[in-house]
Formats: structure tokens, sequence, C-alpha cells
């Protein structure tokens, strides 16, 4: 399973440094949405809440998140677009690979590609919305365990509409419904971890992991049936 997860997140990520859909794409989508977002919540950098910090900065947790999540959306969709050109998927089901060890390529490929995304988004939404770090090691266990929670049901819904001719707009409709907590844990745990103090936000990352066991577990069981749907 561990070897065809290997080879198949190898093929993935060949496919992206030679397409370039990452780099040229999904990560100014990402950069736009967080500077329209910000714009959106407060033009004025100045503008300080009631605790003293400017409005942005107060924002600037959710912001990232949502950015990260409307950008895996197009990664996971993409993910699974190659696939269903000229029949790959069907290939794909016919090399003999372990259904399991597919998901998990799948998955780890679209999680690499988002770590690279999520380094860009959070370096620009310093540079945006000037915010502190508390927490190191609470900020790392949120990014971790986020990522593989989205991308483990990012992939696994794409998978299920792979086939269909509706997959770009299915999509997003399966899963930002499910990815609802994860929003949430993630942006009350990053809160945490920027502003402090960081005990308010290791109750949220147990949330995010059991999310992403959760899905993972579902991805190595059901991918099997998935696929053959």
């Amino acid at each position: 399973m561990l070897r065809d997860a290997r080879l198949v997140a190898r093929k993935d990520l060949r496919i992206e440094l030679v397409s370039k859909v990452i780099a040229g794409q999904i990560v100014p989508f990402g950069l736009i949405v967080l500077l329209l977002f910000g714009l959106a919540v407060s033009p004025d950098l100045a503008v300080l809440g009631r605790d003293g910090r400017s409005v942005l900065a107060q924002v600037a947790p959710g912001l990232f998140w949502v950015a990260v999540v409307l950008s895996a959306l197009l990664a996971v969709g993409r993910s699974f677009a190659v696939e269903a050109q000229d029949g790959n998927l069907d290939a794909l089901k016919m090399t003999g690979l372990d259904p399991a060890g597919v998901f998990l390529g799948k998955a780890a490929a679209v999680a690499v590609e988002l770590f690279i995304l999520e380094l860009i988004l959070g370096i620009g939404a310093f540079i945006l919305y000037g915010t502190p770090i508390a927490s190191w090691a609470l900020l790392a266990a949120t990014i971790v365990l986020t990522t593989a929670g989205i991308t483990a049901a990012g992939t696994v819904y794409a998978a299920l509409a792979a086939g269909l001719r509706v997959r770009d707009t299915l999509v997003p409709l399966l899963l930002l419904p499910v990815l609802t907590p994860v929003l949430l844990g993630a942006s009350i745990a990053t809160e945490a971890a920027l502003f402090g103090p960081p005990s308010d936000g290791w109750s949220w990352v147990l949330l995010l992991g059991a999310f992403a066991l959760l899905y993972v577990g579902v991805g190595i069981v059901a991918f099997g049936s998935i696929m053959e749907e």
C-alpha cells in the first residue's frame, strides 16, 4: 500500500511540476482571495479593534483558512481532472495498484501542494495583516492536521464525482459543508497560536486530528468501492 502510495504521489507531483498549475493558477488564486477578503473586511490597515489589535489581524486566521479551503477545491479537482481525461481513470483501475495506496498517494500529493500554498499564504498574511506568533508548536500542529483533514476529505469526494460531467460544481457542494467544522476549529486554533493563550487551541487541535483520522480511515477502507462506482 505504501509503495503504491509513493508511486501515485510521485506521478501526480511530476505532472504538477510539468504543468505548473499550482504555481501559475492556484497560488495566485489564493493570494487574490486573501487580498480581496482583507480589503472587504477593512481597507484601512490602521483601524483597531477593542483589544488594540488591528481588525485585519483579528480576522486573519479565518481569512487564511478560507483562502486555503477555496484553493484546496481547485487542487483536489485538478488531481482527478487529470485522471478523467482520455480514460486515464479506467487505466488507473486496471493497473492493479492497491486502492488504499492510490488514495494515500493522491491525498499526499495534494497535501504537499497545499503545504507550499500555506507557506506562501502565511507569508502574505504576515505581510498584509502583521500577525505575530505566540506558539509555533500549536501553529504547526494545526496546519498539519487541518491539511490532512482537507486533503483526505477532498480526495474522497473528488473521487466520488470524478466520472461525472458536473464534477467541477459538485465537489464544492459536497465538500464545503463537510469542512465547516475543520474551518471553525482551524481558525480558533490558529488564533490561539498567534495571539494566545495557546491552551485555548489544543482542544480544537484534537478535533482536527479526529476529523483527519476519520477521513483517512474512510479513504483507506472505501476507496476501492468508490473507484468502482
